[in-house]
């Protein structure tokens, strides 16, 4: 069993502090007030080294300093405090997200080759997570896909809800062709959770005994994405060729017009 040291230690390494960070709030937690000669002794931290991290604890809101008598008294600021990093972080990751369509394009415009045809290949949970939020960048077009089962089955709630905000923001568009067992996965997600809902989605339903859909595709832009979650085996393919998304597009409309509102 994990130590109240390495517990604190753990959470505050996952955002990125170090552990005489760690050590420190835990001492001030433990020990209330104190000063920098207190503190050292109680943390096991060098005085200089504190004094070098005063900065970063006061910038992540996990300390107050007050003068008492001239000296310095550092108290822990409460735990609490905690979410305005975790705010500021999620920002920073959201900024990090916008750049990086930024790169993409800057680093497309300078690409000494530009292949016809180019094949990605994702496996895993967070893998397909990111073919899924590649998907929000189709601005100005519109996404196609057939749906064995809910996406948000296997990507849980908190990536859903950010992914379907995403795509409203962009008042993306989408038509989905779904099957019994997308129906069935839906119904038992909708009785759990009241999620968001894409705004400008439609969908309709194909009977098996006119097409049977075990897997999932979507098709956008010149990308064609495959999803296989079946049997444990998480995996994904993105195709960027125009003439196989212009097909795949083909094959959609050919089921669509069959399908039931």
């Amino acid at each position: 069993m994990k130590t109240d040291l390495e517990t604190v230690r753990t959470y505050f390494a996952k955002l990125g502090l170090d552990a005489e960070i760690a050590d420190i709030y835990l001492a001030l937690h433990t020990h209330g007030p104190q000063t920098i000669s207190a503190l050292s002794r109680n943390s096991r931290v060098e005085r200089t080294r504190i004094y070098r991290l005063i900065d970063t604890l006061m910038d992540s809101n996990l300390i107050e300093v007050e003068t008492q008598y001239k000296r310095g008294i550092i108290k822990a600021a409460p735990i609490a405090n905690v979410h305005i990093l975790i705010s500021k972080r999620e920002q920073e990751l959201k900024n990090l997200q916008d750049e990086l369509e930024l790169i993409e394009r800057v680093l497309g415009r300078n690409s000494l080759s530009s292949p016809a045809t180019r094949v990605q290949f994702y496996r895993g949970p967070e893998g397909v997570k990111q073919m899924l939020w590649n998907q929000t960048k189709h601005k100005n077009s519109e996404s196609l896909s057939i749906l064995a089962e809910n996406m948000q089955v296997h990507t849980g709630v908190t990536f859903f809800e950010r992914w379907v905000t995403r795509q409203n923001e962009n008042n993306s568009r989408s038509r989905s062709i779904i099957s019994d067992s997308f129906l069935k996965s839906q119904k038992e997600w909708r009785s759990k959770y009241n999620t968001t809902r894409l705004v400008n989605w439609q969908a309709r339903y194909v009977e098996p005994s006119k097409f049977a859909i075990t897997n999932s595709t979507t098709v956008y832009n010149d990308i064609t994405s495959h999803y296989n979650w079946k049997d444990g085996e998480i995996f994904g393919i993105e195709i960027y060729n125009q003439e196989i998304a212009d097909t795949q597009r083909q094959l959609f409309e050919l089921l669509w017009a069959q399908a039931s509102g």
